[in-house]
């Protein structure tokens, strides 16, 4: 008998969502990269590594071989997004829904996480599960809402919602892969310039004005790439924003803090345990903003200081811009 659900990452939010979808009793096999987080959960019903305040369910069975998913017609990918290519290839290739879990854009390619996915599984339909999410409190059982976007539309949808559902763990539909990878691929980034902005102590009315501007560079950039505005005004675009903007439990917004602080970057990245992914999507999007000249003056300005620059003098440069209007759907040039 195979597990109904499988996760590849045990990760805060794969373990997350692993206890998740185990709530009803269901099967679900957890890969672990690491053989020390198979041997602690399996045997103490902990992660002390990723998640230690959660006691496990004893229908999760952690695992370090890829092939134990075989079979498995549900997976749920939460690798780190610059993994996930190298990773889904290892993965039995068959006919499954993968649901993609990871937020950020592949280095060095550009592409979005659907984009590697289709490349790496050509057999797996995929979705995207994306939204304002904290691992801890989904593991808790504390109420929360995502979207789940479909590929192969209200087919899929009718498949994943009953698997993924729970009472406390709402999924929302939408058919715009697109839109939901790009809100919470950038958002990452935002959020690295919030923390810098608390960091640095510059207030609370920065950090709102921050919040909508950067919205509005979400908008301009996903716009471009077909997103539709619709979906970047829900949970997978501005709510997962207003989240990880507003907190040092998302890892974005405590290493911008740190940065704003006076912490290096590469310092800072040498020595996480958890991966920002914010720091990886910076570089890359901000390279594809120059080339399709999108203004988003924020996501360059977090990849100077990621570079190096002073967060102080980053900040001073953006609010020495010249001044603008707000609305400007007439002139894409301004920011």
């Amino acid at each position: 008998m195979t597990s109904q659900v499988g996760v590849i990452g045990a990760g805060a939010w794969g373990t997350a969502l692993a206890q998740m979808l185990a709530s009803d009793g269901r099967e679900v096999t957890l890969w672990a990269y690491e053989a020390e987080v198979v041997k602690a959960i399996n045997e103490t019903r902990r992660n002390p590594r990723y998640l230690p305040s959660a006691e496990l369910h004893d229908t999760i069975r952690a695992t370090g071989t890829l092939s134990d998913l075989a079979g498995i017609d549900t997976v749920l990918s939460v690798t780190p997004a610059q993994v996930l290519g190298n990773v889904l290839v290892q993965l039995a290739e068959q006919p499954r829904d993968l649901v993609l879990c990871s937020k950020g854009i592949e280095a060095g390619t550009g592409r979005l996480m659907n984009e590697v996915a289709r490349h790496a599984a050509p057999g797996a339909q995929i979705a995207v599960l994306s939204g304002p999410t904290f691992a801890h409190e989904v593991a808790a059982g504390l109420p929360t809402a995502v979207t789940l976007a479909c590929e192969g539309g209200r087919a899929q949808w009718e498949r994943l919602s009953p698997v993924i559902a729970r009472p406390t763990f709402r999924p929302y539909y939408s058919d715009d892969v697109t839109g939901a990878e790009i809100g919470g691929s950038i958002k990452n980034v935002l959020a690295i310039a919030c923390g810098v902005v608390e960091g640095l102590g510059l207030g609370q009315n920065a950090r709102a004005a921050l919040i909508a501007r950067g919205y509005a560079e979400m908008l301009r950039f996903g716009e471009s790439l077909g997103a539709e505005a619709e979906t970047l005004a829900g949970l997978c675009g501005l709510g997962d924003l207003v989240l990880t903007c507003s907190s040092t439990s998302s890892r974005n917004f405590s290493l911008g803090k740190a940065l704003g602080e006076g912490a290096s970057a590469a310092e800072l990245m040498a020595d996480r345990t958890t991966v920002a992914e914010g720091a990886h999507t910076a570089p890359v999007l901000a390279e594809l903003a120059q080339k399709r000249s999108i203004a988003m003056p924020i996501v360059i300005a977090v990849n100077a200081i990621l570079a190096g620059a002073s967060p102080r003098r980053v900040v001073a440069d953006l609010l020495a811009r010249p001044l603008r209007a707000e609305a400007h759907s007439d002139q894409p040039d301004i920011a």
